[in-house]
């Protein structure tokens, strides 16, 4: 992953309101209208859709700060892969992605996984996260 506080890029939509953040493999927007964050993530085949808060909007693009796994800890609306690993597949997580991110360029791959198999692949990926989370505390607890 990159630090990308010297690729940040700040715009403005005026006609409807919309203010954009983008880096190095992100992008996110902040909706007036709406009064919500999104967040897109994309990186070798693999692309992700958040809603963020406003606190996550505020600390992209700063010095030292990973934009991407901080984009990560939002909540998950959509995620198409398109890589090597395994088959194209489209991952619906929240059925108005599009409605809220419709500054997004959406990539698909028109297999869309089903909504029980959604289920099952967002509770292992919850699981595989917060495994990742205590494993970083403990190392950093180690090295203190």
């Amino acid at each position: 992953m990159q630090t990308n506080e010297k690729t940040i890029d700040e715009t403005r939509n005026t006609d409807n309101m919309l203010h954009f953040k983008e880096g190095i493999g992100w992008k996110a927007c902040y909706d007036d209208e709406k009064n919500i964050y999104t967040a897109k993530t994309s990186w070798r085949g693999d692309y992700h859709l958040y809603e963020i808060d406003a606190e996550i909007y505020n600390r992209l693009g700063e010095p030292g700060v990973y934009s991407d796994e901080l984009i990560h800890t939002g909540r998950h609306l959509y995620y198409s892969q398109d890589n090597p690993i395994g088959p194209p597949t489209d991952m619906v997580i929240d059925e108005n992605y599009a409605t809220l991110c419709p500054w997004a360029e959406i990539q698909t791959s028109g297999h869309v996984m089903p909504n029980e198999l959604t289920d099952i692949a967002v509770e292992l990926l919850e699981n595989e996260e917060t495994r990742k989370h205590r494993k970083r505390k403990s190392r950093m607890e180690a090295s203190i």
